[in-house]
Protein backbone atom coordinates (compact mmCIF):
# COMPACT_ATOMS: atom_id res chain seq x y z
CA UNK A 1 0.00 0.00 0.00
CA UNK A 2 2.35 2.75 1.18
CA UNK A 3 5.43 1.24 -0.46
CA UNK A 4 4.95 3.36 -3.57
CA UNK A 5 4.22 6.58 -1.67
CA UNK A 6 6.84 9.17 -0.71
CA UNK A 7 7.55 9.29 3.02
CA UNK A 8 7.76 12.53 5.00
CA UNK A 9 10.06 13.06 7.94
CA UNK A 10 9.18 15.06 11.07
CA UNK A 11 11.21 16.76 13.80
CA UNK A 12 10.18 19.39 16.31
CA UNK A 13 11.54 22.80 17.22
CA UNK A 14 10.88 25.29 19.97
CA UNK A 15 13.26 27.72 18.24
CA UNK A 16 11.93 28.18 14.69
CA UNK A 17 14.35 30.91 13.62
CA UNK A 18 17.39 28.95 14.82
CA UNK A 19 16.03 25.78 13.18
CA UNK A 20 15.43 27.63 9.90
CA UNK A 21 18.98 29.00 9.91
CA UNK A 22 20.41 25.57 10.73
CA UNK A 23 18.46 23.45 8.24
CA UNK A 24 18.79 25.96 5.39
CA UNK A 25 22.07 27.75 6.04
CA UNK A 26 24.14 25.05 7.73
CA UNK A 27 22.73 21.88 6.15
CA UNK A 28 21.83 23.46 2.81
CA UNK A 29 18.20 22.31 2.58
CA UNK A 30 15.72 24.35 0.55
CA UNK A 31 12.83 25.87 2.52
CA UNK A 32 9.70 25.13 0.51
CA UNK A 33 6.88 26.32 2.80
CA UNK A 34 6.59 28.05 6.15
CA UNK A 35 3.54 28.96 8.17
CA UNK A 36 2.73 29.37 11.86
CA UNK A 37 2.76 25.60 12.44
CA UNK A 38 5.53 24.13 10.30
CA UNK A 39 8.53 24.66 8.04
CA UNK A 40 8.83 22.27 5.11
CA UNK A 41 12.29 21.62 3.71
CA UNK A 42 13.24 19.60 0.64
CA UNK A 43 15.72 16.81 1.43
CA UNK A 44 16.22 14.77 -1.74
CA UNK A 45 12.87 13.19 -2.60
CA UNK A 46 11.61 13.61 0.97
CA UNK A 47 9.84 16.54 2.58
CA UNK A 48 11.19 17.32 6.05
CA UNK A 49 8.52 18.85 8.26
CA UNK A 50 9.91 20.91 11.14
CA UNK A 51 6.98 21.26 13.53
CA UNK A 52 6.86 24.45 15.58
CA UNK A 53 5.98 23.44 19.13
CA UNK A 54 5.86 25.12 22.53
CA UNK A 55 7.85 22.39 24.28
CA UNK A 56 9.29 18.96 23.74
CA UNK A 57 12.11 16.75 24.97
CA UNK A 58 14.61 15.56 22.36
CA UNK A 59 14.83 11.79 22.03
CA UNK A 60 18.05 10.10 23.25
CA UNK A 61 18.59 8.46 19.83
CA UNK A 62 18.89 9.42 16.17
CA UNK A 63 15.66 10.84 14.76
CA UNK A 64 16.79 11.76 11.24
CA UNK A 65 19.69 10.80 9.03
CA UNK A 66 21.09 11.04 5.54
CA UNK A 67 22.68 8.31 3.43
CA UNK A 68 25.73 9.93 1.85
CA UNK A 69 28.18 8.69 -0.80
CA UNK A 70 31.29 10.19 0.88
CA UNK A 71 30.95 10.62 4.64
CA UNK A 72 34.42 12.12 5.13
CA UNK A 73 33.75 14.87 2.60
CA UNK A 74 30.25 15.62 3.94
CA UNK A 75 31.55 15.58 7.52
CA UNK A 76 34.26 18.10 6.58
CA UNK A 77 31.78 20.36 4.77
CA UNK A 78 29.39 20.37 7.73
CA UNK A 79 32.23 20.93 10.19
CA UNK A 80 33.25 23.90 8.03
CA UNK A 81 29.69 25.21 8.49
CA UNK A 82 30.06 24.99 12.27
CA UNK A 83 28.55 21.55 12.94
CA UNK A 84 30.04 19.81 15.97
CA UNK A 85 30.02 16.03 15.78
CA UNK A 86 29.03 13.94 18.77
CA UNK A 87 31.28 11.42 20.51
CA UNK A 88 29.97 8.36 22.28
CA UNK A 89 31.68 6.24 24.93
CA UNK A 90 32.48 2.73 23.78
CA UNK A 91 32.57 3.65 20.09
CA UNK A 92 35.94 4.06 18.44
CA UNK A 93 35.41 7.21 16.37
CA UNK A 94 38.11 8.85 14.30
CA UNK A 95 39.27 12.45 14.78
CA UNK A 96 36.26 13.70 12.78
CA UNK A 97 33.79 11.73 14.94
CA UNK A 98 33.16 9.01 12.33
CA UNK A 99 32.52 5.50 13.63
CA UNK A 100 33.35 2.47 11.46
CA UNK A 101 30.46 0.03 11.78
CA UNK A 102 31.44 -3.63 12.33
CA UNK A 103 31.04 -5.34 8.97
CA UNK A 104 31.44 -2.12 6.98
CA UNK A 105 29.92 1.30 6.65
CA UNK A 106 30.48 4.48 8.61
CA UNK A 107 28.29 6.75 10.72
CA UNK A 108 28.63 10.11 12.49
CA UNK A 109 26.15 12.09 14.56
CA UNK A 110 25.40 15.74 15.27
CA UNK A 111 22.60 17.78 16.85
CA UNK A 112 20.31 20.50 15.59
CA UNK A 113 19.64 23.64 17.71
CA UNK A 114 16.85 21.83 19.64
CA UNK A 115 19.00 18.82 20.50
CA UNK A 116 17.54 16.43 17.90
CA UNK A 117 20.21 13.85 17.03
CA UNK A 118 20.89 13.67 13.29
CA UNK A 119 23.29 11.41 11.43
CA UNK A 120 25.24 10.76 8.27
CA UNK A 121 25.68 7.18 7.08
CA UNK A 122 27.89 5.81 4.34
CA UNK A 123 26.92 2.19 3.71
CA UNK A 124 29.69 -0.29 2.98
Amino acid sequence: MLGACEPMAFVATTQPEKAKAFYSGVLGLKLEIEDQFVMVFVAGPVRLMIQKVQQFTPQPFTVLGWRVPDIKSMNAQLAGNGVKFERYNGMEQDAAGIWSVPGGGQVCWFKDPDGNTLSLTQPR
